[in-house]
């Protein structure tokens, strides 16, 4: 499957990423990511699993008119929240990844996801991680020379 960002169409819609062959050959898939708080003060009447619900069904009302009709491909958001859960629709996608990662690698279906799912789970504490405490990085290599010779 080949990756690729996509851009902004007609109607200011951005897609994150879009690949071929995902869940047939080569037919085009499109992705889009919403990461939610389950405590934030607009879902406090709903459960958690309607909240998921709900979110996919605002990405697809937003994009699979756009996806089905000018783009010609198929269309799966992928809803997470911060405390680690995905909805229905990204938990297909990760059977499905786990599904080709095995028959590419040789390893077990059940060494593939839980390979994926704890790779999710980094990169999500990383997200988490840097939303809260900010950038820390250092400062270019390049920049530091160059005010040093400034001064």
């Amino acid at each position: 499957a080949v990756v690729s960002t996509q851009s902004t169409g007609e109607d200011g819609a951005q897609l994150d990423k879009s690949t071929r062959g995902f869940w047939m050959k080569m037919d085009r898939t499109f992705f889009d990511v919403r990461v939610f708080n389950t405590q934030a003060l607009s879902n406090p009447t709903q459960e958690v699993l309607e909240t998921f619900v709900t979110h996919e069904k605002e990405k697809k009302k937003h994009y699979i008119h756009r996806v089905l009709e000018v783009e010609g491909g198929a269309f799966s958001p992928l809803v997470s929240s911060t405390t680690g859960g995905v909805g229905k629709e990204f938990s297909a996608v990760i059977k499905r990844l786990a599904e080709m990662k095995s028959r590419k690698t040789g390893n077990s279906y059940a060494e593939c996801i839980c390979y994926i799912r704890i790779k999710l789970s980094f990169c999500m504490v990383r997200c988490v991680s840097l939303s809260l405490r900010g950038y820390r990085g250092s400062v270019h290599r390049e920049t530091m020379t160059n005010d040093l010779y400034n001064v």
